[in-house]
């Protein structure tokens, strides 16, 4: 079948209404599964979406539909420890942005044969990976599963699926900036969860726990957290091989679990063989503003200008520092709360610091 007309900006509205319709994640994840499937056909769905001010390597929310939480456990072990880096499909994202994978494609020619084996051991003949990029950044990633029996992806598919680009960022934008900025629940005290050399949760703290009973207060489902947290425990081992001393940052929205949440990663040895500690808080102004700038497109002097509200600094004050008149501050004040939806400088340093 041959590429059709997309009207991109409905397409985006039918998607948003689909993920903000249900509080409950698996069934925004159906709705949205429904609104993708008269354009590409699926059994199953995953919509990730991912930080531009972090990088795409892990997510900051997820909505999963019919997934099996156990295979999605093999396939992020396999990103992070099984795959060939020439070879795997991450990589193979980052050149083109749609790679079928599975029973679908020659074997000897795969991006990544071993998901052969690992797709059909759960049932699947074939997995399409689309990855969310337009000039801003990396937005997330959208995957789509066919069951055993059913017709591999083709590559009419993939170019289909690659037609979803423009609207799926912009949903994906949408909800994260749709919810209120600041905290809807109580503050929480910073929590550790650490994760052993086997890649299982090993010990949670007390303030963990409670972090963790938050997110299932917003109806996340439990596997979700758990594998979240042990993709950012590898990469974390990754990244301390390669550039020692690296500690990976997720930033996740208020629409996610109520308040801007940040998650750092921490090898406890110097090889990054044995445990790495997870810290889970809310948000710390040097670590969200980045986030908060990527979601909701606030221009660099806008930055500088909400950069310098933390001193508590005055308009004459900020303009005077950064060389510019104090109408042009309050021009990009302007900007920055009518963006955020802040109602002033208060509401915005709230959001930032809690």
């Amino acid at each position: 079948m041959g590429l059709t007309f997309f009207d991109d900006r409905r397409l985006a509205c039918d998607l948003h209404a689909a993920a903000s319709r249900h509080t409950d994640p698996e069934q925004a994840a159906a709705g949205i599964s429904r609104v993708i499937a008269p354009i590409v056909a699926h059994d199953a769905l995953s919509l990730v979406g991912t930080d531009p001010a972090t990088g795409p390597g892990l997510g900051s929310f997820s909505f999963w539909h019919q997934y099996d939480p156990a295979l999605v456990r093999e396939l992020v072990m396999h990103r992070h420890l099984g795959s060939e880096p020439q070879r795997s499909a991450a990589a193979t994202l980052l050149r083109t942005p749609a790679v079928v994978l599975g029973a679908g494609t020659d074997r000897s020619s795969a991006p990544d044969p071993r998901m052969w084996d690992i797709l059909a051991a759960y049932g699947a003949s074939s997995e399409l990976r689309l990855l969310l990029q337009d000039r801003h950044g990396v937005w997330g990633a959208l995957g789509l599963l066919r069951c055993a029996g059913a017709a591999p992806f083709s590559q009419d598919d993939a170019q289909r699926a690659a037609r979803l680009v423009p609207a799926l960022p912009a949903a994906l934008r949408r909800y994260a900036t749709a919810g209120p900025l600041c905290p809807e629940v109580p503050p929480l005290s910073p929590g550790v969860i650490t994760v052993g050399s086997d890649h299982r949760i090993k010990a949670v703290s007390p303030q963990a726990r409670l972090w963790l009973d938050q997110w299932s207060a917003h109806a996340i489902p439990p596997w979700v957290p758990e594998v979240f947290l042990v993709s950012l425990s590898l990469v974390a081992r990754a990244e301390a091989r390669r550039r020692p001393g690296s500690i990976p940052l997720v930033c996740a929205p208020p629409a996610a679990s109520g308040r801007w949440t940040t998650c750092q990663g921490q090898v406890l040895d110097a090889d990054a063989t044995g445990d790495v500690a997870l810290v889970v808080q809310g948000a710390t102004w040097d670590l969200v503003l980045p986030s908060l700038c990527a979601w909701y497109r606030i221009t660099p002097r806008e930055r500088d200008v909400v950069t310098q509200l933390r001193t508590g600094a005055s308009v004459k004050q900020i303009a005077r520092r950064l060389d510019l008149s104090a109408y042009t501050v309050n021009d990009h004040l302007k900007a920055v709360f009518r963006k955020t939806g802040a109602d002033g400088r208060d509401e915005l340093g709230a959001a930032l610091t809690r």
